[in-house]
């Protein structure tokens, strides 16, 4: 029981009547009209109130201990706020709308400061803690029974503050989210300016910082399609990657360090989940501004798988690379070379491609590839002896083992139509 309380019965100060039980409209008819009435009188209170609760926030909450320059922006941040949330238990009507925006915007900018959500939420609670503190000590200066209505009205004052808790919450994680999509989004145009050439020597240097690159340095860079090929977007255990995404082909920026390609292509080695992804890589570009033309050598090298899953590293598929950077200029080849060849039965036909294609594969090794094929020399050399009939070219000029290698890789990697 309050001290105040004990002293009057003690005396016999004077014989309350029967209390108005708080939960009937009267009850709580009074009880709120104190609550009113005790608020209008700690508004006066409201730069010493500001002064504790200020007090408080920094001593609980050390990300709240400002530079001496700051700290008036923190006393007129928390003067602010009390004085709606005040004004509001005395008009909420009136004023509800702007407490709420008041803390809105306390939420928003103390995300933008980097302010932690925790921290935030504990400093309005210790406000909401001070504000009913005040309130009782002022409405037990007044009488018990003040004090005892006010008591009733308890739950209403915590679930203003937990409501306002709830708005500054919202208001902070709503920042949090645009302040992460402005990042991303300025990152994607970053990398998107570097693949495409259109940076600025200005800018690289900021460019570089902010996508984690060393500004000079080897880079690769791989162009990446096909179903599930975000499987592959997964953190480098090995080296630094910015992945910058697109509907059918993303593209992927890789500084090797003293590594090759190689080491990128085993980052992107496309695992069991995703065995449609196909993935192409360039050469070795030396800085960041040779990034663009990597970009374009990654997306000839990925024109250069015939089939899903595979890597094509371009250095190793330079011929492939030539043949699709003239796709009409191949299939007049593959037509001038091998159509005689591609008018055959689909099983001979296929027959003696393979046996071709296995023939140069073993560097003109009749003995080598017919271990490949499982057959003996002689059924090559028969078989070869067939193609030099069909085509009308001796297999011994190397103009023609170059022109018929040739056919056969832009028949591979154009899908000349049979």
């Amino acid at each position: 029981m309050h001290p105040v309380v004990r002293h009057r019965e003690r005396r016999g100060a004077r014989t309350r009547p029967e209390p108005v039980p708080a939960g009937s409209a009267t009850g709580r008819g009074e009880s709120i009209a104190v609550l009113r009435s005790s608020a209008q009188l700690l508004l006066h209170r409201l730069p010493e109130l500001t002064d504790r609760v200020v007090e408080l926030i920094q001593e609980h909450e050390p990300s709240y201990r400002t530079p001496p320059g700051e700290f008036d922006t923190l006393w007129e941040e928390v003067n602010r706020s009390l004085r709606h949330n005040v004004g509001c238990l005395i008009r909420p009507q009136e004023l509800g709308e702007s407490a709420r925006r008041c803390s809105w915007r306390i939420g928003t900018e103390r995300a933008r400061s980097g302010q932690p959500l925790d921290a935030l939420l504990h400093a309005f609670r210790l406000g909401g803690a001070t504000v009913w503190q005040e309130l009782v000590e002022i409405a037990s200066a007044r009488d018990p029974e003040s004090m005892r209505l006010l008591v009733h009205v308890a739950g209403d004052v915590w679930n203003f503050v937990d409501e306002h808790c709830s708005v500054a919450a919202e208001a902070y994680r709503r920042s949090e989210r645009e302040m992460a999509w402005r990042r991303d989004n300025r990152l994607r145009l970053m990398a998107e300016a570097l693949l495409d050439g259109s940076a600025r020597a200005s800018e690289l240097a900021d460019i570089a910082v902010a996508l984690g690159l060393p500004e000079r340095g080897r880079y690769a860079v791989a162009a990446v399609s096909g179903t599930g090929r975000e499987a592959l977007r997964r953190d480098s255990g090995s080296l630094p990657l910015v992945w910058h995404h697109g509907d059918s082909t993303d593209l992927v920026v890789a500084a090797l360090g003293e590594s090759g390609p190689e080491a990128l292509a085993a980052e992107l080695a496309p695992p069991p989940t995703a065995p449609q992804v196909r993935v192409g890589i360039s050469t070795v570009a030396e800085g960041l501004t040779a990034v663009a033309g990597a970009r374009r050598l990654a997306e000839k090298a990925l024109l250069t798988c015939s089939g899903d899953g595979q890597v094509a590293l371009l250095h190793e598929q330079l011929t492939a690379a030539l043949l699709v950077s003239s796709p009409e200029l191949g299939t007049v080849l593959t037509e001038r070379v091998l159509g005689p060849l591609l008018r055959l039965d689909a099983s001979e036909r296929d027959l003696l491609l393979d046996t071709l294609t296995a023939w140069l594969e073993c560097d003109a090794s009749a003995q080598r590839a017919g271990e490949r094929l499982s057959c003996h020399r002689n059924t090559v050399l028969n078989r070869l002896r067939r193609c030099e009939r069909l085509i009308g070219r001796s297999l011994a000029s190397p103009r023609a083992t170059a022109e018929l290698s040739l056919a056969l890789t832009a028949r591979r990697v154009l899908g000349v139509p049979h």
